[in-house]
């Protein structure tokens, strides 16, 4: 097959021509530092203002409570340390599948003297509401859920777990990271307080993120400096990245659900291609509750980085997971919580859908995989 195929869009997109026009003058002309009064200042400062205004609007929300960051794991650390630290003790509660950005911030508060619970899925990675509400203390001081797991796609049943936190007065964070932009997110019908959501999950550029902070949230910077973004994330602004997201933003509010309904198509086109011709192979993640684009599937006695090896040889990009972790040859932690059976885990696949995939693409993935899979079957030790 000469075609390249990209299905690695949960990891990173390729960045949109309009972003990319959208953003050039801030390298050339208007390169100022928005933090400065003259006119150079001043243009750089419109530019990112503008986008703050664009993302407020998306989420519906005030633009004072829009902070832009360099990434998703900062926006996580910034709310998770922020809304800690500013309490000096107490109990936390998120789940075990979160991304690393919130699981390793919880596990660092925790050599600082801080309580965490980090609740159980089920089998499709799922957070029962009953399990949050049974875990919650009278020092309860933060709930962290994901929107949606980049891995498997699972969506969360975040308005239920925001009922919760609303009705015990408990700030609630949601790493939105995988669904800003993909899917409808409702910041007040959530019961959301804090939102991390990133600029190249969505054909923005890389370095650049936010977080939604609700007006009245306590909560304390964890960098420190200037007086920069209303003094709670000091240093200067990446513009030129800032307006990119914003113009990302722009281009979503008009194209997601139209698209969301196409790559769903083409997802469910991929797992019936594969489920119909390749045994021993099983969906993980829950079979409606799901990104668009993500289809994680588990075949049984192959190893997932010879199908992503061998698929690679053959112009076609996917992952053994989350490309955060990619790499590594233990089992996914979040298949591992979800109970997938070793023999399974071990030969997990995620393919993530975006804006160029095409049905052409996908028939010629299957027809690849079909043959690939086979063929690593009859070399393996394992095969029954």
């Amino acid at each position: 097959m000469n075609r390249q195929i990209y299905l690695d869009h949960n990891a990173s997109t390729p960045v949109h021509p309009e972003v990319v026009q959208a953003m050039l003058p801030y390298f050339g002309e208007q390169f100022g530092n928005p933090s400065s009064v003259h006119a150079f200042g001043r243009d750089a400062r419109e530019g990112l203002e503008t986008a703050r205004e664009r993302i407020a609007h998306f989420l519906r929300v005030g633009k004072e409570e829009i902070v832009f960051t360099s990434g998703g794991t900062e926006s996580d650390n910034m709310a998770v340390k922020g809304v800690a630290m500013a309490r000096h003790g107490g109990h936390l509660i998120t789940s075990q599948i979160e991304h690393h950005a919130v699981l390793r911030t919880c596990q660092n508060l925790e050599t600082m003297g801080f309580d965490v619970t980090y609740v159980a899925v089920d089998g499709w990675g799922r957070v029962d509401p009953d399990e949050v509400r049974r875990s919650l203390r009278a020092d309860t001081i933060l709930i962290s859920i994901m929107h949606a797991n980049s891995e498997v796609g699972t969506i969360e049943p975040i308005r239920e777990i925001g009922a919760i936190a609303r009705e015990r007065d408990i700030p609630f964070h949601v790493d939105a990271v995988q669904t800003f932009g993909k899917v409808p997110i409702d910041i007040d019908g959530f019961g959301i307080d804090l939102l991390s959501f990133s600029s190249h999950k969505i054909y923005g550029p890389k370095g650049v993120a936010g977080l939604y902070i609700r007006r009245g949230t306590k909560m304390v910077s964890v960098q420190h400096g200037g007086e920069h973004e209303r003094r709670r994330r000091a240093g200067t602004e990446n513009v030129p990245g800032i307006v990119g997201m914003g113009k990302a933003v722009e281009i979503r509010a008009r194209e997601m659900d139209a698209e969301a309904a196409r790559v769903t198509a083409l997802r469910d086109r991929l797992w019936q291609g594969v489920s119909t011709r390749v045994p021993d192979v099983r969906l993980n993640g829950h079979p409606t509750e799901r990104l668009p684009g993500t289809c994680n599937m588990s075949f049984r006695h192959v190893e997932s980085e010879s199908i992503v090896l061998g698929l690679d040889l053959k112009g076609v990009g996917v992952s053994a997971g989350s490309a955060c972790t990619s790499g590594n040859v233990e089992p996914s932690y979040v298949l591992v919580a979800m109970g997938v059976p070793l023999d399974w885990a071990m030969g997990s696949v995620r393919c993530s859908l975006g804006r160029h995939t095409s049905a052409e693409d996908i028939d010629c993935v299957v027809e690849s995989v079909v043959p690939l899979v086979a063929k690593l079957r009859d070399l393996s030790p394992a095969k029954t």
